[in-house]
């Protein structure tokens, strides 16, 4: 059972981390700063976080604009250790998350309508994101503790042996649920996921607990077992010309979250009219131009989609706890991040690195 120590409220804050200092350096040990709980904060020990390449994008300064020292980690599950005297929703011991966003402007029309990740003013990252507390940006979940404001903090109901393969579900997991909810994936729909690396394997899972027929693209014949393992109804090797013929104009939805340049027009070609390809991928280069007569001839969309606001957040984690969801994980102690950042390059993991913070222990 988790163990709680005793808050002294005045000392708290120095914490052990693991960051980088510069883009061209390995990440190593820190201590870095956390605020005291305010009135509306819930202090988290972070129990387990998910290693996603947008980590590291940001610890490398491939996107630019990186802070130093720079703490990544924005899936994030752990156990509320203390809260502040305005906190009502959660209750020392209690078990949640904190995905990617930890603040937003409460004021647009975004996040009127719920909608926080399209923030008007920009949302607040949980890393890389400017604040007014020291040292004047976030710092993620690469660390023993954090603290939060408890409109950014989701409850987590999968049981205590799941909760490492729970904690991807805070990017990966709402970063297929949020399109596959909007397209309205389900029943009678056939759903095409390309790339099943970290984010499709759990477009896989989703789409096929929503009912949808569901189909895995691979560039690889030899993922295609692993693919069908994951609850795919069929497999298409990409590669295969005759496979992807077969297929042409009957897809009612494909999302893509393939994260390198290429050719789009070999998938917008097997939607049906009126069908849309979904963009989750951020690839480090511009697609090529896609063919403009494939889009018009059957009023066809390619769309773009990221993550969702805290209420699909919470909707799609209750989703996950009640179908059993979770990502394929594999642990690591936090001294073993810089070679996980090397494997993820060569596309070496199945299929999601999560980090055993209880190895940060000074």
């Amino acid at each position: 059972m988790f163990a709680f120590r005793q808050v002294d409220w005045e000392s708290i804050m120095s914490v052990h981390a693991y960051g980088t200092h510069a883009a061209d350096r390995p990440l190593e040990a820190l201590i870095i700063e956390r605020r005291a709980p305010g009135a509306n904060d819930v202090q988290i020990e972070i129990a387990f976080c998910g290693v996603c390449h947008s980590d590291l994008h940001t610890a490398r300064d491939e996107w630019g604009g990186t802070q130093w020292p720079c703490v990544p980690g924005h899936e994030i599950v752990g156990h509320v250790s203390a809260v502040g005297d305005g906190v009502s929703r959660f209750k020392v011991g209690d078990t949640v998350g904190v995905g990617c966003m930890v603040d937003s402007c409460h004021a647009c029309s975004a996040c009127d309508e719920g909608l926080e990740q399209f923030c008007q003013t920009g949302m607040t990252g949980t890393y890389n994101s400017p604040i007014a507390d020291a040292p004047g940006y976030t710092m993620g979940g690469y660390a023993q503790r954090i603290v939060v404001d408890q409109a950014f903090v989701l409850n987590i109901r999968h049981p205590a042996a799941q909760l490492a393969a729970a904690a991807p579900l805070l990017c990966a997991g709402i970063t297929l649920y949020s399109p596959l909810r909007h397209w309205q994936a389900g029943p009678g729909k056939k759903v095409g996921i390309v790339g099943i690396g970290g984010l499709g394997h759990m477009g896989i899972k989703l789409a096929r607990a929503m009912g949808a027929h569901v189909v895995g693209f691979t560039s690889s014949e030899a993922k295609r077992a692993d693919i069908l393992s994951l609850g795919a109804h069929e497999v298409i090797v990409s590669k295969n010309r005759d496979e992807m013929k077969a297929h042409l104009e009957s897809f009612d939805l494909i999302i893509d979250t393939v994260a390198a340049s290429h050719n789009l027009d070999q998938f917008t070609t097997l939607l049906k009219r009126n069908s849309t390809l979904v963009m989750v991928g951020a690839p480090e280069h511009p697609h090529p131009s896609p063919a403009i007569f494939a889009l018009l001839m059957r009023r066809r969309s390619i769309a773009g989609s990221m993550i969702g606001g805290i209420a699909e957040t919470q909707e799609m984690l209750d989703f996950c706890a009640e179908h059993g969801i979770v990502a394929e994980i594999e642990m690591i102690p936090i001294d073993g991040i810089n070679a996980a950042y090397e494997r993820m390059l060569d596309s070496d993991v199945r299929y999601r690195f999560v980090i055993d913070n209880a190895t940060l222990a000074g």
